[in-house]
């Protein structure tokens, strides 16, 4: 597409709203047409995030209801949905009944878990409660930008953050066929992963200087990690998968391993590893291990492998609320619309965060 497309942030006042929010902004390609809160309709922005008040200016928060109509008063729009797991499915149903009746064509982009499985009963399975739009599911296909080059259905389902890291290091290994499963995943998030909302996992005195696994084997995104997975590979990884909550704000380190088919040293764990990402622009796979203050912020991953010949262990970083949220949806965005794929999501990491 030529020119700039209207972009409708949904579920408006979270941490990867926030993102969404600041990336839109900086986009080359995207207009912010509105960015939706049903709970604030006609509040600053800025009073939500006051680090994007000098570009936010005087903008306010619009209703759901208007943002349907911003969605069907268009052609073609861009609509960005971070509302929570069993909320987005519902706004995103609407929205789209209304622009269909309107002849407009947005393309959406979900962060939640309402549109990750193809079939409702899985769905319900794992959240326990019914899917509000099962109709909608055959409309959504959910992958890691880097293991699909091109979505089969309008809209796509990003996967969440966990299930992202892991399964940058875990796909290669599985499609290049060096493994025997199972595969064993061990992740640790930052406190941003759990929203905006306090809760006692999240509250800072007691997860300051702490470190502690949680849900081991049972997380819900275990059933989203072993069916992605299975999908970008044909293959059953049979992946054990053990969330960790660290001490830090932003940022996910996934580590993978699994036993090899073959004897493979360090060096070509690595080669084999950077071969499968060549031309991918976001991935970078390292000779050594990666760090996550050198993704924070930004929608780069960083992979580095070790392998002793009969063992390979994989290292996964990546910003949770970018490349694990905002950036990689902005990623498939950039996909849907035709436009380049790293049109405004290439600003390095900070650094030192």
């Amino acid at each position: 597409m030529t020119g700039r497309v209207p972009a409708i942030i949904l579920g408006g006042t979270g941490y990867v709203a926030g993102e969404l929010l600041r990336l839109t902004l900086g986009h080359p390609r995207l207009e912010l047409a509105g960015i939706a809160s049903d709970s604030q309709p006609g509040e600053p922005v800025a009073k939500a995030f006051p680090h994007l008040a000098a570009a936010c200016g005087d903008l306010r928060y619009v209703s759901i209801a208007e943002a349907a109509e911003l969605a069907a008063g268009t052609r073609r729009s861009a609509v960005l949905a971070a509302a929570p797991h069993g909320v987005s499915h519902k706004l995103i149903d609407g929205i789209l009944k209304r622009a269909e009746a309107a002849g407009a064509k947005p393309s959406v982009v979900d962060i939640s878990a309402d549109f990750r499985f193809a079939e409702p009963a899985e769905y319900e399975r794992v959240y326990k409660h019914p899917h509000g739009a099962p109709a909608r599911l055959s409309d959504f296909t959910c992958a890691v930008p880097e293991h699909l080059d091109r979505a089969p259905t309008p809209h796509v389902a990003h996967p969440g953050c966990f299930v992202t890291a892991s399964l940058l290091a875990t796909v290669p290994l599985l499609k290049l066929g060096l493994v025997e499963p199972p595969i064993f995943a061990s992740a640790v998030t930052g406190s941003t992963g759990a929203g905006r909302s306090p809760i006692a996992g999240t509250h800072h005195p007691l997860r300051h200087g702490d470190l502690y696994a949680y849900n081991a084997l049972t997380h819900r995104h275990s059933a989203e990690l072993n069916a992605l997975a299975r999908a970008a590979t044909g293959k059953d990884g049979r992946i054990a998968f053990v969330p960790h909550s660290g001490p830090f704000a932003r940022g996910i380190h996934a580590t993978v391993q699994a036993a090899l088919r073959k004897p493979l040293d360090t060096a070509e764990a690595v080669a084999a590893i950077r071969g499968f990402y060549a031309g991918r622009p976001f991935v970078r796979v390292l000779d050594e291990p990666p760090r996550m203050k050198d993704v924070v912020a930004s929608n780069y991953a960083h992979l580095s492998a070790v392998a002793d010949g009969r063992t390979i262990v994989v290292m996964s970083v990546v910003d949770n609320l970018v490349k694990g949220a905002a950036g990689g949806a902005i990623q498939w965005m950039n996909r849907l619309l035709g436009f380049g794929e790293t049109d405004g999501l290439t600003a390095p990491a900070p650094g030192w965060t």
